[in-house]
């Protein structure tokens, strides 16, 4: 916002309320990364056989990876106003709590360009908790997909955000 007073408002709305692509056609090409998390919970013992690699459907963490950044490449196409972008980088860890019941997703995207890769690495997060649901399922139903979360993200006018500061 260039004014503080000004009142907050949605940049995907034009003057007369439509739903519309931003133009970033004059905004400057920067570095810009973000980073996204997404938590998998179920029990513990499902838990356990996802760290012992043990699931029906074979390996669930490498798959949910290159699920998330299938995803990332792919989120112009998902999400009606996004801008389609040339990512320059996409990564998706996970870290297994087998006694809680956790499986924590964390996806980074980066790419110079014009816009924010928020939207790439929130898709990766979420994409990568929908692949570990789907490759455990056989084993539990009650798994539940939570906080899907943006970490952080720099780059760009606005600069650099870190959630909770």
């Amino acid at each position: 916002m260039s004014d503080e007073t000004e009142a907050p408002r949605l940049t995907h709305l034009d003057e007369s309320g439509e739903a519309r692509m931003v133009d970033v056609g004059e905004k400057p090409t920067t570095m810009r990364r973000a980073v996204a998390r997404a938590t998998v919970r179920m029990s513990p013992e499902t838990a356990k056989v996802v760290a012992q690699g043990d699931a029906p459907k074979g390996d669930v963490l490498g798959t949910a990876r290159i699920a998330g950044v299938m995803a990332a490449k792919r989120t112009g196409e998902l999400i009606p106003l996004c801008h389609p972008i040339g990512l320059d980088h996409v990564d998706v860890e996970a870290d297994i709590d087998a006694a809680a019941g956790t499986i924590t997703l964390t996806a980074t995207a980066g790419v110079t360009a014009k816009t924010g890769v928020e939207m790439e690495a929130m898709t990766a997060a979420t994409v990568a908790a929908l692949t570990v649901y789907d490759m455990v399922k056989g084993v539990e139903r009650d798994v539940a997909i939570e906080n899907v979360v943006l970490l952080e993200k720099s780059g760009g006018r606005s600069g650099t955000w870190r959630r909770g500061a």
